[in-house]
């Protein structure tokens, strides 16, 4: 399988899209003053135990409290795993059963030391762990442990005992390790040094724990950037492709100290086509709002996204097919559970999804396509559980919500129909006046342009720091008249030659 990472990076947004056979998969948006929470250490608070709800909720020093569930509550020394023992555990926080009540762990006022494993989403705060985990290149580290995991997606046995042999040896006391899936295939040099790298970053760490008063932030998580470094850039990416130099040479320097044999693989992109139109990125990253999701020869799928669920309705549309109905069936539906999956990807959708295929009578090929979806999966970094076809044709699964989906992340809450709905944000409509005219800059066959825009959309891009269209202007070399218009709608934007007033480019509201 052909695998790419391909970043773009602005002033006001960094986008990271990954391909898989050249089809967008995944994608990650980060705005210029956005800070991601997963990861990021802090001496908290118990401001609240709730027998009831076995949850407490600490002060970490933001508006909301987090949130910290007895599940997520470690408990040094008292573990059902035994450090030789084969059972597994996702490469992520390790998770142990309780086997008493929360308000016997936890008081009210007491200090703990907590990691965030979840960002805040809508009106919830972060979740929180009790058990720290640092993650390196090939190891995360797990202080006050002693017990010794491998990722599930190791599934050779005789790979998982040589990796755990290796570890055990230059396992420190008091420490616990999972180990990674990027694991498969190194030497012992390169456990040796994550660990070196992983104490080194923890001891100074913990000493500066046991001196500052709660609420208090101990570690920062690092970068989208590197953070995706560390996490997906393996040897099964074929090129890492960013378009800023800046960004590219951060990503240099980390390579070469966590992966140098992986740092021929990354290219400087240096076109005048924006990096997202060279590989048709823009193009299906347009389609991500749209609720009708077209497959092939006719089909479709209808997204809907509430808040308890995500319901994904498939529709064979003007697909007939030319043999017997199930297996014209049994075509559509295999299709579209390879794009329900991409889609689910794609868009980050988490909690409970709901598929409804359309019926199928045979056994055997309900059971082709649980594999087929399931299968599609593979690759997901998701924690996720997927159901077999139930007799009315439907597929339930529970995906990993670890931050807002993509939808939440681009649009915000429509005005004109109490939050029923939802429209593109302010800042996603500004991006995307950004982008036109740097597409205007590489065509290179206008200069003067009047930009037609809703009064709210123009106040948004000439307020604040910086005035997003004299910025545009300059740095392009083009003369821009922006045209306030309350008869245009703020997800519409127009763009006219400014000497023939001939219509350039106009967005429709969808």
């Amino acid at each position: 399988m052909k695998k790419e990472i391909i970043i773009n990076s602005t002033q006001h947004e960094t986008r990271v899209a990954v391909l898989e056979n050249d089809k967008l998969v995944e994608l990650l948006v980060k705005g210029a003053d956005e800070k991601r929470m997963v990861g990021n250490i802090y001496k908290g608070k118990i401001k609240a135990v709730l027998p009831g709800m076995q949850a407490a909720f600490v002060d970490i020093g933001m508006e909301k409290a987090a949130f910290l569930h007895s599940s997520d509550i470690g408990q040094e020394g008292d573990s059902q795993y035994d450090v030789d023992d084969d059972e597994e555990a996702p490469a992520e926080i390790i998770r142990k059963e309780r086997r008493a009540g929360i308000e016997t762990v936890v008081k009210e006022g007491q200090h703990i030391l907590v990691q965030v494993i979840k960002e805040p989403i809508s009106t919830k705060g972060p979740r929180v762990a009790s058990e720290i985990s640092i993650a390196g290149r090939y190891l995360v580290l797990v202080p006050d442990d002693n017990h010794i995991r491998v990722s599930k997606r190791i599934t050779d046995w005789g790979e998982k005992k040589r990796l755990r042999n290796i570890v055990r040896t230059h396992r420190p006391e008091g420490f616990g390790f999972i180990i990674r899936t990027e694991a498969e295939g190194r030497d012992e040099s390169d456990f040796k040094a994550d660990i070196k790298r992983l104490l080194k970053f923890w001891v100074p760490l913990k000493k500066r724990a046991d001196k500052l008063e709660p609420p208090a932030l101990l570690h920062q998580e690092m970068g989208m950037i590197s953070g995706l470094i560390r996490d997906i850039y393996s040897d099964d990416v074929d090129s890492l492709i960013v378009d800023n130099r800046t960004v590219y040479r951060e990503i240099m320097a980390f390579v070469r100290e966590v992966a140098p044999s992986l740092k021929g693989r990354v290219h400087l992109y240096k076109d005048k086509m924006p990096i997202f139109d060279h590989y048709n990125v823009e193009a299906e990253l347009e389609k991500t709002m749209d609720r009708r999701v077209w497959i092939k020869k006719g089909s479709y799928l209808i997204i809907d996204q509430t808040e308890a669920m995500v319901t994904i309705d498939v529709n064979t549309g003007r697909f007939v097919g030319r043999k017997d109905q199930e297996t014209t069936i049994l075509r559509t539906n295999l299709e579209a559970a390879r794009e329900a999956a991409r889609q689910i990807r794609l868009r980050d959708i988490g909690g409970l999804i709901v598929i409804d295929f359309i019926d199928m009578y045979r056994y055997e090929n309900r059971r082709k396509l649980y594999n087929e979806f399931s299968s599609c999966f593979k690759h997901d970094r998701a924690k996720r559980a997927i159901s077999p076809v139930s007799d009315f044709g439907l597929i339930e699964m529970t995906r990993e919500r670890v931050r807002p989906s993509l939808i939440t992340a681009l649009s915000e809450p429509c005005k004109y129909c109490d939050g029923f709905g939802r429209v593109l944000s302010k800042d996603t409509m500004a991006t995307k006046v950004e982008r036109w005219f740097l597409r205007a800059k590489t065509a290179g066959k206008n200069t003067k342009f009047n930009l037609i825009v809703n009064p709210d959309l123009a106040e948004y891009i000439t307020n604040g720091g910086v005035n997003r269209i004299s910025r545009l202007a300059t740095t392009h070399r083009f003369h821009i008249n922006l045209v306030r218009d309350t008869t245009i709608s703020a997800q519409e934007f127009l763009v006219t030659d400014m000497d023939s007033g001939a219509d350039l480019y106009k967005i429709h509201a969808t």
